[in-house]
């Protein structure tokens, strides 16, 4: 028979031990993944009519408590949008709440007035009309607040959603695409709380230096949910839809996955890995079987992260459970893991027209203890009348980011769908893919080749930013034209 003082010895060992390990294969939550509502408009023939309504709500995202939050179509975060190459969409966009805001096509190549970018502004009650034709392939895009100064808070209330594109060839590679059944978005974020159960946004200099990274993960809004997975095969669209965290992510048993997506759409070929890293603002899309009818939990691994000078200096970074997998009734799919997906179209050196050179700084001092804006692109912070940089349409250019800071940026372009084409440790995974943000790390060079649309309005700019948005909030920003 065990001793007493064994048995308890035991009990203490198991309290020790960190919970996914104690249930492990079990389930650890209860929560149910919420899929965000699918609105695929109002279809004349090729134009499709969305209305959308940017609102204030409350919702119960902590036990006994309500969070005041904002959305759109409802109270917290976007629903999803979902058109097709080819089709021409008119998206009006009125403005419930008490002040200014934009809504921002993340990703998408259209003309720069229906951007939605900090030139696009929204006042209360009032509304703005964006049209444009989607001329991209298939891709999983988001739309966000671009307020300026204010994307980081607006966004952390839940100014955020999904705006999937299909085409005819992704339609015929046999893909999972039953959305919400085993075509699954994935919108990863982390919040802080305060005792009320209100967000806690900006609370100290950390949060204004490194960005915000709440402590608590929400996917879709849910913290901690189970997918109930109705397939063996699933195909998971995971944007990190975070204001500043990086995340690396991988199964709790380990388990492989086939990368097919990036920012811009498929990859050539699938790519099989077992963790990948998304930074602020990228997307990925993941192939994943759960055929073996067990309950895998995503994670973000702390220990995968690279610290650079200013991290190790906080210590802010924890493991994290994203969401996890319940694979106990699934269903055989008839979908298929391709191994070709598409082919991506070669752009000679010899047509690159220009290069650039964007250089992101931290600048250390007073203006940091005050909270002055103490971030640039090339020693200028953002200015909304200045214009940056004129490009030529149509053109091809290379543009390096250089990092001389002590803190990784995610860099973002509007309106294009670059290459990357060097950096420290070769291109690889999801960066293999068309891409319109590319994390650079602290002392380090990146290359993208970028080919311009023929979109040209010499008065109306795009950005190009971090995305860390308490960076671009507050000068980490630059603005360019297309002539």
């Amino acid at each position: 028979m065990i001793s007493r003082r064994r048995f308890i010895q035991a009990g203490l060992t198991l309290m020790a031990l960190p919970k996914q390990i104690v249930l492990a294969g079990g389930r650890l939550f209860k929560k149910r993944f919420q899929v965000p509502v699918l609105e695929t408009g109002k279809r004349i023939g090729k134009d499709v009519y969305f209305d959308l309504n940017i609102q204030s709500g409350q919702s119960a995202i902590l036990p006994n408590q309500l969070t005041p939050t904002l959305g759109i179509n409802q109270s917290f975060l976007g629903v999803t949008l979902r058109a097709s190459k080819g089709d021409r969409v008119h998206i009006k966009v009125k403005n419930s709440l008490d002040e200014t805001t934009t809504l921002h096509w993340h990703g998408m190549k259209l003309p720069a007035k229906a951007d939605g970018g900090p030139h696009q502004p929204i006042q209360p009650s009032g509304t703005w009309l964006s049209e444009f034709d989607i001329i991209q392939d298939a891709a999983t895009l988001w739309y966000h607040s671009h307020q300026i100064h204010q994307t980081g808070r607006q966004v952390y209330q839940g100014l955020a959603g999904l705006f999937i594109v299909d085409d005819e060839s992704v339609r015929n590679l046999n893909l999972p695409m039953e959305y919400g059944v085993d075509d699954i978005p994935v919108i990863i974020q982390d919040k802080d709380f305060k005792k009320n159960g209100a967000f806690a946004y900006i609370r100290s200099m950390p949060d204004r230096m490194m960005g915000k990274k709440g402590q608590t993960v929400l996917v879709n809004g849910v913290i901690n949910p189970v997918l109930k997975a109705k397939k063996s095969l699933l195909r998971l669209r995971l944007l990190n839809g975070s204001n500043a965290r990086t995340y690396h992510l991988s199964f709790d048993d380990h388990r492989a996955f086939y990368i097919i997506g990036s920012d811009g759409g498929l990859l050539e070929h699938s790519v099989k890995v077992n963790s990948l890293k998304l930074a602020p603002a990228e997307r990925v899309e993941i192939l994943l079987s759960v055929a073996d009818g067990k309950m895998p939990t995503l994670k973000h691994n702390s220990s995968q992260v690279q610290p650079s000078m200013m991290s190790r200096m906080m210590n802010r970074d924890k493991d994290l459970i994203i969401f996890q997998i319940d694979a106990l009734s699934v269903q055989k799919s008839s979908r298929s893991i391709p191994d070709r997906l598409t082919t991506h179209q070669l752009i000679p050196m010899s047509v690159v027209s220009n290069e650039r050179l964007m250089t992101l700084q931290m600048h250390m001092g007073p203006m940091m203890m005050f909270g002055g804006d103490i971030f640039s692109i090339n020693g200028k912070t953002m200015d909304m009348n200045r214009i940056d940089e004129v490009v030529k349409a149509g053109s091809v250019e290379i543009w390096t980011i250089e990092n001389h800071s002590m803190m990784a940026h995610p860099f973002h372009i509007h309106n294009v769908q670059f290459k990357i084409i060097s950096r420290s440790g070769g291109v690889q995974g999801h960066e293999l893919g068309y891409k319109d943000v590319v994390l650079v790390h602290s002392d380090e060079q990146v290359k993208v080749l970028i080919k311009f649309p023929e979109f040209s309005d010499a008065k109306i700019p795009y950005m190009y930013h971090c995305h860390i948005l308490e960076h671009e909030d507050r000068g980490m920003m630059g603005q360019f034209v297309v002539v």
